[in-house]
């Protein structure tokens, strides 16, 4: 049987898998939930036999179910390539009582890399399975790191364009210039006057645009999204984190059925769901552990129970997380609820209009299997520094607030289980902060002569990623306030 989708803002008829992927957001604003959890159904004893490639399979055939077989492993063959610069893709590194699920060996050494390398292979399948004559076009906010790796997927990809805003001043050097200078005919990097939550509203805004939808669709276009905010991008993550339980089963270093922590540095909440989708599965997680920057609004709302976005945004060393309106919670709120669309309308209508919202006891209830905490920048910092000095491994600012926050639980409970880390990018995306945190001697270097000493210091080859934007030519370089963001799409798609 298919499994549907359904909005969380609707109780219309649930559609496929594919449809889901084709329209990225729901035409009443709602994201896309399956309407149950599967379960798996190979033992993790099994899955431990596996490459990531077919582990990917047997995940992702229980959610995109109207994909043939054929379909989806041609799409996950196409996706975990020569691309990744390791065998294992997703490989495991202890250092200091954790194990590092590094995610950035893909080609722009980010974790968004292993979605966004299937996204655009899903997305072209999911056209001709539903006779899709339209371009595609692929309206994308980042916060740094889905850009680029959004344009890397889609850069010449047959029947789709790509459009990424970015707030100007809000991503690191490094992710600036590999955006502004991405090849590809059909790919357009705009930054905005503003920062992640102005551009992901903006976004937000056209997709709801039902006078733009019908402009666009006589001119032949359609909009689809690459965020997080599309199941297709969604899906692909719950697979590294039941690979990187049955390669600790394969390792010997748990015992099969025993239970782990997830800890995940959180911005728009999409990686931390996908572990928690994980679980729904049955893989053997005990808490989500879910890791803020100085951005703190999903830390205070696992305390209180409150989702407050009326504070001030304050721009950090790890910018992917610099967000204050995390849109994937909304899927956990419609399942808090019960899957209650009315209720998830009232409290997304709340946070719209007043920028808040409160959940009720019984919802509290069922997100007990979250555990927040937060670490500011001198404690990212440090973290990193100490990491550093205690075992030579060098990790990025994102990953280091996750490190210093399980570090935190740690301390504070009696809990001893075996903890994964979502190490979400390189160092090497981040090297001023990464360098400056470790030995502030750094301070005057440009940020390539950084790069270099970081090879040096850590014993790791430069990634293709960085020595690729060495030299590369600025090919974007539009700058628009949030209010013209919709002229400038009409302007590129004339």
């Amino acid at each position: 049987m298919n499994l549907m989708y359904q909005s969380t803002r609707s109780n219309s008829e649930p559609i496929t898998a594919s449809q889901a992927i084709l329209k990225g957001l729901s035409s009443d604003g709602g994201l896309y939930v399956p309407v149950s959890i599967p379960k798996l159904f190979v033992t993790t004893e099994e899955l431990s036999k596996m490459t990531y490639q077919e582990v990917a399979f047997e995940v992702m055939k229980l959610f995109f179910t109207d994909f043939s077989d054929d379909e989806l492993k041609k799409c996950i063959n196409k996706a975990y390539d020569e691309k990744f610069d390791t065998e294992e893709i997703a490989p495991l590194v202890y250092a200091d009582g954790a194990y590092y699920l590094e995610l950035f060996h893909g080609s722009t050494i980010a974790f968004k890399d292993m979605a966004l390398s299937i996204l655009p292979h899903l997305l072209t399948t999911a056209a001709k399975k539903n006779q899709v004559k339209d371009e595609i076009v692929i309206l994308t906010a980042t916060s740094g790191d889905t850009g680029k790796a959004a344009l890397a997927g889609f850069a010449d990809v047959e029947g789709t364009k790509i459009i990424v805003f970015y707030p100007k001043d809000g991503v690191s050097p490094i992710q600036e210039k590999q955006m502004i200078t991405q090849t590809g005919d059909n790919t357009f990097v705009i930054g905005i006057r503003g920062n992640f939550d102005d551009a992901q509203n903006g976004v937000k805004i056209m997709f709801n645009d039902k006078e733009l939808e019908a402009e666009l669709k006589t001119k032949g276009y359609q909009f689809s999204s690459a965020n997080s905010i599309n199941i297709g991008r969604l899906v692909p993550q719950i697979v590294y984190y039941v690979y990187s339980y049955v390669n600790l089963l394969k390792n010997g270093e748990i015992k099969d059925g025993e239970q782990i922590n997830v800890v995940v540095p959180t911005g728009n909440f999409g990686n931390i769901l996908a572990a928690y989708y994980a679980k729904a599965l049955g893989l053997p997680i005990d808490k989500l552990i879910c890791a803020s920057n100085d951005n703190k609004v999903l830390y205070d709302f696992f305390q209180t129970g409150v989702y407050d976005r009326n504070r001030e945004f304050i721009l950090t060393s790890s910018p992917s997380m610099d967000i204050l309106i995390s849109s994937n919670l909304e899927r956990l709120i419609y399942i808090a609820t019960g899957c209650n669309a009315d209720k998830t309308i009232e409290l997304m209508k709340a946070l719209s209009k007043e920028g808040k919202y409160d959940i009720t006891e019984d919802m509290k209830d069922i997100m007990k299997d979250f555990i927040a905490g937060y670490a500011g920048e001198q404690q990212t910092a440090e973290t990193i520094k100490s990491l550093y000095e205690k075992t030579g491994y060098v990790i990025d600012t994102h990953t280091a607030v996750a490190a210093y926050v399980y570090n935190q639980y740690k301390a504070n409970s009696n809990d001893t289980k075996k903890a994964i880390i979502a190490s979400t990018a390189s160092p090497y995306k981040f090297t001023r902060s990464v360098m400056n945190a470790i030995d502030e001697q750094y301070e005057s270097m440009t940020d390539f002569e950084l790069v270099d000493e970081l090879s040096k210091l850590s014993g790791t080859t430069v990634p293709n990623a960085i020595e690729d934007i060495r030299s590369a030519p600025v090919l974007h370089d539009t700058v628009c306030d949030v209010d013209k963001m919709k002229e400038v799409v009409l302007s590129i798609l004339k």
